[in-house]
């Protein structure tokens, strides 16, 4: 498993990479579970970042085809040699076929772009009746027919509750391993902290993400380089303890 870390500003970054991320995330949590950081924020973020090392990037949630375009196309250029990839949801679209629209018109703006091309990654809700989306199978499904690089599993609301509490561990793994038979990179956050990395590690994701449990202060407070290699540590023995192996660093 790789630890994926969300920061808000250029300033978390440092935190983040010497606590052990392998995966820096450019979110800003006050709009949202993937809200978007601005261009600029963006690109600071970026020089901060070790070459060599992923980038990732929250969109937002998308309705409409067009706006997914706009928002690949006229995304700032990254120059990274490490993999980069950006994230979307679908908060707001119950239709199967439209998810799978939304996510073709991403796959296909991100084809298009200069290399270093970035990689796409669909978001299913775990609380998908909240959010008014699919169900989380449905956007494996679209994701894996779409072209899409990835899903990530992830909960809209962040109001005291994680994504167990809205999938159970039976279903997060048989969903992990279908995205992977389709050949998807797979990803699990949403409110997760140390007490739900034993059965987060049995259901084998190749990444875990976070952002509350490693800030000083709640998802909205800063990151914290002692809380990062907290969670560094906890994910090096549980992944031990769950399947004989170690994390991919």
């Amino acid at each position: 498993m790789r630890l994926l870390v969300s920061v808000r500003s250029a300033g978390e970054v440092a935190a983040a990479v010497s606590g052990g991320a392998d995966i820096i995330d450019a979110k800003e949590p006050d709009r949202g579970s993937l809200g978007a950081v601005s261009a600029e924020t963006l690109c600071d973020i970026a020089e901060q970042v070790p070459g060599e090392r992923s980038l990732s990037a929250a969109l937002g949630d998308f309705t409409d085809p067009a706006k997914v375009d706009a928002a690949i196309s006229g995304f700032p250029h990254l120059d990274r040699r490490g993999p980069w990839y950006l994230k979307l949801g679908f908060a707001g679209v119950s239709d199967a076929r439209r998810v799978r629209e939304l996510l073709e018109t991403a796959a296909r703006a991100a084809r298009h772009r200069r290399p270093p091309t970035p990689l796409i990654i669909g978001v299913a809700y775990g609380d998908w009746e909240l959010a008014g989306t699919a169900r989380p199978e449905l956007v494996c499904h679209a994701a894996a027919g779409a072209g899409a690089a990835g899903l990530l599993l992830d909960t809209q609301v962040k109001l005291g509750t994680h994504l167990l509490d809205w999938i159970g561990s039976e279903r997060l793994a048989a969903l992990v391993a279908v995205a992977r038979s389709a050949g998807l990179l797979t990803a699990v956050a949403g409110g997760l902290g140390a007490k739900q990395l034993q059965v987060v590690g049995h259901c084998e994701p190749d990444i875990v993400g976070f952002r509350g449990a490693v800030c000083s202060g709640g998802r909205t407070g800063r990151v914290s380089q002692t809380r990062v290699a907290a969670i560094r540590r906890a994910m090096v023995g549980t992944f031990s303890l769950s399947s004989g192996g170690s994390i991919d660093h």
